[in-house]
């Protein structure tokens, strides 16, 4: 029996990790301008930290989480999602002495045990960015600008933003005082998980998929209502930032999330085919939640797969660099070792190159040549060995040029210019 991969996980294959690299390579550059800067955090934390952080009423915590004893006894889990780990690393590190606003971006795999569906995975990646040390509604707008100018980068139109604000735990004390007696008498349509919401997270209702719990939240007050003047203020701030930097966004009063740490502001982001491609939100008690000072922050997830499955079902295509840029093949032993020689220098300048590390005629490396995607070919052999003069080729052609094997740069100069 063949081992296979675990169920709910997939294998990024060389023919598509460019166009992880391309994102990557994206995320890294917008981060730079925003002033962010990269942390890495361990594949697995303390359970307790998903507990206290992500809430214990939460569908991940409850039903989702990969948790484990290890040989000493402790309760670990791999990551479900990268704000608790990052906001564990600005509390225990003390970064919170540093100069403040922290801006932190990551990528991380993370691990929830869920039903499969389009685009969702038992182990997906995520880019996301935590801003901790500001309570303003600037920096609310300045990560959600950071996040619809991905969009942008990459071409997928027609995304739309969705916002709401949650409000503070007192906005939402009276707010789930509300939304109990709205479902009161409809208790026993809701579906199984949401009767066990009803009791310790309400709020959660509103964000369930199931369609018959999806009328029935439709006439619920929404949480607007019962925000008090401070969140309101902030919110109606955050609207105003978004117009002057020229954000499109709707207010959804649906919009909740789902993890029991955000506070005021919440949002996500779609694409024009309904395809959630990012949520996040404000945190302000988090990080004084988990043990830290008491310090406001807020951040977003995006995930990576879905990101990308956007762009292929908008026909967006992600340059793809060449493979391989030269072959140098060789008819015997001997001009085997120029090759090796000629591979080496040329790696040092920049070129991808490659040469015959199998028993090939010189047919055969011609095919493997093309099969690789080389732009040119040279091929060696006892005439071009004592000459110190060869031919490369361009695939693409046919048409051929002649080189002196002592000089390098005309190689370069030629390969370069393709």
């Amino acid at each position: 029996m063949n081992i296979q991969a675990p169920k709910g996980t997939k294998d990024i294959l060389p023919e598509n990790i460019y166009k992880w690299q391309y994102v990557e390579n994206l995320f890294r550059k917008l981060c730079s301008v925003y002033g962010c800067t990269e942390i890495r955090t361990p594949m697995f934390e303390n359970t307790e930290l998903f507990k206290r952080g992500v809430g214990e009423t939460t569908d991940v915590v409850q039903k989702e989480m990969y948790t484990f004893e290890d040989k000493g006894g402790r309760s670990i889990t791999l990551k479900p999602e990268g704000t608790s780990p990052a906001v564990r690393a600005f509390i225990e590190n003390g970064l919170f002495n540093d100069a403040q606003p922290t801006k932190l971006y990551y990528f991380t795999p993370c691990f929830r045990y869920e039903k499969m569906q389009k685009g969702r995975y038992r182990e997906h990646h995520q880019f996301g960015i935590e801003v901790c040390g500001s309570k303003e509604a600037s920096i609310d707008a300045e990560v959600i600008s950071l996040v619809m100018r991905v969009y942008k980068e990459l071409g997928i139109e027609g995304v739309q933003l969705k916002i709401n604000s949650m409000g503070c735990p007192n906005c939402r004390k009276k707010y789930n005082k509300a939304l109990k007696e709205f479902l009161a008498d409809k208790h026993e349509q809701l579906c199984e998980t949401c009767k066990s919401r009803f009791e310790k997270n309400p709020l959660r209702i509103l964000d369930c998929k199931v369609n018959s719990c999806k009328v029935i939240v439709k006439g619920a007050p929404i949480i607007s209502d019962y925000i008090c003047e401070e969140c309101a203020t902030h919110f109606e701030s955050l609207k105003k930032y978004l117009n002057v930097t020229d954000i499109d966004f709707e207010v959804d009063p649906l919009i909740v999330r789902g993890l029991d740490y955000y506070t005021k502001t919440v949002f996500e982001v779609l694409d024009k085919n309904g395809l959630a491609l990012c949520g996040g939100g404000r945190y302000d008690n988090l990080i004084k939640e988990i043990g830290g000072p008491d310090v406001p922050a807020m951040g977003f997830g995006m995930g990576i797969e879905r990101l990308l499955m956007s762009l292929e079902e908008n026909g967006i295509e992600i340059p793809m660099e060449p493979y391989m840029e030269l072959y140098v093949g060789s008819m015997h032993e001997e001009s085997k070792y120029e090759a090796i020689k000629i591979v080496k220098n040329l790696r040092e300048k920049g070129i991808k190159c490659e040469c015959n590390h199998i028993e090939r005629s010189v047919k055969a490396q011609m095919k493997y040549a093309n099969k690789i995607g080389s732009y040119f070919t040279i091929i060696l052999g006892e005439d071009e060995i004592q000459s110190r003069t060869a031919k490369i080729k361009r695939m693409s052609d046919g048409e051929q040029f002649e080189i002196n094997l002592d000089e390098l740069e005309e190689i370069v100069n030629i390969v370069n210019k393709a």
